[in-house]
C-alpha cells in the first residue's frame, strides 16, 4: 500500500485498527490456478461509522440492470482495478480515516475500504462518468457490463467506455475483465443470449451450507438463496417452515429443527441443483401474469411467448400468507394473489396491456367490478390504473403457478 501511495506514514488524533482477513478465489498468473486464499487488509471502522454523517446515493437496481444485460447478444465485463482506492481522500478524511498497527501508524491518501460512504461516492463517481451512455452499459460499483446485440456496435460501445475510462485517469485489471463473451457472470448470475441462471460459484454454496442449528444460521441460508428467489417457484411457500421457526423468543438463538424444516432445506437446496433458466423481458410483447392461492401462500410467474409461440418464465413471485389472509375465502385469496403480484410487477405492467391467466372462474369478472364484496370491491378499484384481461384456465393447465398439488413447468 505504501508503494503504490495509497497510504502514508502520519500521526493522527484519530485512529481505526488494522486486521488481516482471507479472501477465497485467488488466482495465479501462471495458468490461471487456484492458489488458495489471499491475506487482505481490513480496517475496524466501526467506530468512525458510528459518528461520521451518513451521505446517501441510490445503488442501481441489480434486477434490472441483470435481465437488461442477459438480453444483449455480446457482453464485456470490465473489473476497476482496487476500485475505492482510485479516489483521493482530503486531508481533513485522511486523519479522521488514520489507522493504526503493530509496527506503525498511517493515513490513507485513498477511499479506504470499509468507510460507510464509500459505497455511495463510487456509485456516484461511476454514474457521473458514465452519464449518457445507459443504453450499453451498466455500472455497479467497480463492475461494469457493456451490451449490444451486434458485433460491430459492441466494438463501438466498448471503445467509448474504454476512451471515458482513459480520460478519467481511472484504471481497470485486465486479468478480471471478459470481452465480447456471449455468457458471462453479472452480479452473481449467468447471462447471455436472452438467459440468465445463477452463478454455480454461488449455487455451490447453498449446496454445501450445513444444516441450521440456530436462527442466526437460518436467516444466513435464507438470505443466500433468497437472493435467486425468483428462480424459485413458490419459494415464500416452500421456505415457511424454516421462517416460522424464526418466531418466539428461545435463549441464544436456539430452535426445534421439524421434518418440515429438514425438507424445507433440502427442497430450496435441490431447487437450485436443477439450474433454472428465467428469459429476458421484451417489451414489445404482451406479458402474461399467472398467479394462485392456496391456504398457505400464493404464487405467480410472470411469462412472455416466443417466436414460435412457447412460453417462457421470466421471473417467480410467491408469498406467505399472514394468519389473518389465511382466513379469507378462496374467492378472496385468489385476489390477493392478483392484487399483490401486478403491484409488485408494476415496473413490467405499468402502461402495457397484459393477460392475466388464474384457475379461479368467479374472478373473471375483476376488472369489470361485479361484486358485493367490499374487499374485493376495493382490490378491483385499486387495479383500474391497469390495462388487463382475465381468462380462466383449469387447474391441469394452470402448472407454472398453482401452488402446492403442481410444481411441473409449463412448457
Amino acid at each position: 500500500m505504501l508503494k503504490l501511495g495509497i497510504i502514508e506514514v502520519g500521526e493522527s488524533d484519530y485512529m481505526s485498527p488494522m486486521i488481516l482477513v482471507e479472501v477465497a478465489g485467488v488466482t495465479s498468473s501462471e495458468g490461471g490456478r487456484h492458489t488458495g486464499k489471499e491475506p487482505r487488509p481490513c480496517i475496524d471502522y466501526r467506530k468512525l461509522n458510528g459518528i461520521i454523517r451518513t451521505e446517501y446515493f441510490p445503488l442501481p437496481n441489480i434486477e434490472e440492470r441483470v435481465e437488461k444485460v442477459s438480453a444483449a447478444k455480446f457482453i464485456t465485463v470490465l473489473d476497476l482495478s482496487k476500485g475505492y482506492w482510485q479516489i483521493s481522500l482530503s486531508k481533513t478524511a485522511q486523519l479522521y480515516a488514520a489507522f493504526c498497527t503493530s509496527f506503525g501508524t498511517y493515513r490513507p491518501l485513498r477511499m479506504s475500504f470499509g468507510l460507510k460512504n464509500a459505497p455511495y461516492f463510487f456509485s456516484k463517481l461511476m454514474a457521473e462518468l458514465l452519464n449518457g451512455l445507459e443504453d450499453f452499459v451498466f455500472p455497479y460499483l467497480d463492475d461494469i457490463a457493456i451490451f449490444s446485440d451486434t458485433w460491430e456496435s459492441h466494438l463501438k460501445h466498448v471503445e467509448t467506455v474504454l476512451q471515458t475510462i482513459k480520460r478519467s485517469k481511472l484504471t481497470i485489471k485486465p486479468s478480471k475483465c471478459k470481452f465480447a463473451q456471449q455468457n458471462v457472470k453479472f452480479l452473481g448470475h449467468i447471462v447471455g443470449q436472452g438467459f440468465r441462471t445463477p452463478s454455480e460459484i454461488k449455487v455451490q454454496a447453498v449446496l454445501e451450507f450445513p444444516t441450521p442449528r440456530t436462527k442466526t444460521q437460518i436467516r444466513a441460508f435464507l438470505g443466500l438463496t433468497g437472493y435467486y428467489q425468483k428462480y424459485i417457484n413458490l419459494f415464500s411457500v416452500i421456505a415457511a417452515p424454516l421462517t416460522d421457526a424464526l418466531k418466539g423468543r428461545a435463549k441464544k438463538g436456539e430452535i426445534t429443527w421439524t421434518i418440515e424444516c429438514e425438507n424445507a432445506f433440502r427442497e430450496l437446496k435441490g431447487k437450485l441443483i436443477d439450474k433454472p433458466v428465467l428469459y429476458a423481458p421484451n417489451f414489445e410483447r404482451e406479458f402474461i401474469v399467472q398467479t394462485d392461492a392456496s391456504n398457505a401462500g400464493m404464487g405467480a410467474v410472470l411469462t412472455q411467448l416466443n417466436e414460435q409461440g412457447e412460453k417462457h418464465p421470466i421471473l417467480y413471485l410467491s408469498k406467505k400468507f399472514s394468519e389473518v389472509q389465511k382466513r379469507y375465502c378462496t374467492t378472496e385469496k385468489e385476489c390477493a394473489s392478483i392484487v399483490f403480484t401486478i403491484k409488485r410487477l408494476h415496473y413490467y405492467l405499468d402502461g402495457n396491456s397484459f393477460l392475466v391467466m388464474i384457475d379461479h372462474h368467479p374472478l373473471v369478472w375483476l376488472n369489470r367490478n361485479v361484486s358485493s364484496n367490499p374487499r374485493l370491491i376495493r382490490w378491483a378499484l385499486a387495479l383500474q390504473p391497469y390495462n388487463f384481461r382475465i381468462v380462466h384456465r383449469s387447474g391441469k393447465s394452470h402448472k407454472n403457478a398453482d401452488s402446492l398439488s403442481r410444481s411441473v413447468i409449463d412448457n
